[in-house]
């Protein structure tokens, strides 16, 4: 059996259907809670906390295996670039993988 409706029959149902559904709830909001780490002080420390604090928080970098040098902190400026597409330019890759490798 093959059932067909028109498209009047199909508004009504839909409305039917929507009036049936709880009305929508006010929007909500929040505060995000503040950053409570910061990152080291040192050179670079402006060009760093423009680039990697617009993805992600302070502790990111603090929870890093401390003393892994320049070719790692290199090498996670890049994988930042080429994998999640950061936004950093090759004067500021330079600036915040000398930052890193000097301070953490």
């Amino acid at each position: 059996m093959r059932v067909t409706a028109s498209v009047p029959v199909l508004a009504m149902l839909s409305a039917a259907l929507l009036g049936a559904l709880p009305a929508s709830a006010a929007p909500k909001t929040y505060a995000l809670p503040d950053d409570a780490v910061a990152l080291r002080p040192g050179p670079g420390l402006e060009v760093a906390e423009n680039n990697c604090r617009a993805c992600h928080s302070a502790d990111y970098i603090n929870f890093q295996p401390p003393k892994k040098g320049q070719a790692f902190w290199e090498a996670e400026v890049r994988k930042m670039i080429k994998v999640y597409h950061a936004p950093i330019s090759e004067a500021d890759a330079k600036t915040i993988s000398d930052y890193l490798a000097k301070t953490y």
